[in-house]
């Protein structure tokens, strides 16, 4: 916010605020777009100005903004449109509207927001996608009822959508002085991921943490599936009806998700961790084989470390 847009914003909110009890008492104001010139985080700041200000006298603002769109004062937008000039300007008093494009900045206010609620934990783990999370959640929850090494209490597990994404979330978490870690696999996109400069610069080693320091197995790539194997394999078979035990016995070191896709005409990661979480709420870590206990178990202490 520059000098000149802050004195314009304070002189507004003094004279504004001084004349609403005299000459421009049960005033209407209009204001076309007031935050256009403002930072997106001072735009926030001024329309609580102005809230401020419609105490005495109403005020009414258009934008395009989601920064000048409060969602705690949702009640109070309007969404207008105009699909064409035939029909003239609509101003809706609900949501449906004939153009969906016209919902956006509401849709981005309401989703900066939900990203605001993934960065409000002392420690952060993240990992790859929401698949990734799903396991870890439920692991941990699973492992801390056992009395089993589970992640320490304020850690969030933040799904980055992507390997390729994981830095930029972390560099994120880092610049608001929250701990981050980032769990990778270590397939290609991982390696390349864990191998970005950037990366390596922002967090020290142990606090990139390798699905394949974790794992016992034959596999040289493993993503985090690879970790729950046999468990995996059968919940499939019994569950989902994806019957891989053969090809999986004759492959031991090819990922269990590559199986799954050459054979499973229907396979979805996200189906096949649901499953898992379904069976996890029937079984406990002691159902799980020696080696995948080992290995979630090391996994935990390893993030721990990191985000001590």
């Amino acid at each position: 916010m520059s000098n000149r847009h802050f004195s314009w914003a304070l002189s507004f909110f003094v004279v504004f605020k001084a004349q609403a009890g005299d000459e421009l008492s049960n005033a209407i104001l209009l204001l076309d777009e007031p935050g256009l010139s403002l930072h997106a985080l001072k735009q926030q700041e001024f329309r609580k100005t102005v809230t401020l200000l419609s105490e005495d006298n109403q005020i009414l603002y258009t934008t395009h903004s989601p920064f000048m769109v409060g969602t705690d004062e949702l009640d109070l937008v309007r969404i207008v449109e105009m699909t064409d000039r035939d029909s003239g300007t609509k101003v809706h008093t609900r949501i449906a509207v004939d153009d969906p494009r016209s919902i956006y900045p509401l849709q981005a206010a309401l989703g900066y927001e939900l990203a605001q609620s993934l960065f409000a934990q002392p420690r952060n783990l993240v990992c790859e996608g929401v698949t990734d999370m799903f396991y870890i959640e439920g692991l941990n929850t699973a492992f801390a009822d056992a009395g089993l090494k589970h992640l320490r209490d304020g850690t969030a597990i933040v799904p980055a959508q992507g390997a390729s994404k994981v830095l930029y979330y972390c560099t994120i978490l880092t610049s608001q002085r929250l701990k981050a870690a980032a769990l990778l696999d270590s397939d290609t996109a991982g390696e390349k991921a864990a191998s970005q400069e950037e990366l390596v610069r922002l967090l020290k080693p142990k606090e990139i943490l390798r699905t394949k320091d974790h794992y016992k197995g034959a596999v040289t790539g493993p993503e985090i599936e690879d970790l729950l194997r046999d468990t995996l394999i059968t919940i499939a078979k019994n569950d989902l009806g994806w019957d891989i035990t053969t090809s999986a016995a004759s492959q031991p070191a090819r990922r269990v998700v590559d199986i799954f896709t050459a054979e499973c005409p229907q396979f979805s990661k996200y189906r096949l961790a649901r499953a898992f979480l379904r069976w996890l709420s029937t079984h406990t870590p002691a159902d799980l084989t020696a080696d995948e206990r080992a290995g979630i178990e090391a996994l935990f202490t390893a993030a721990n470390k990191a985000l001590a």
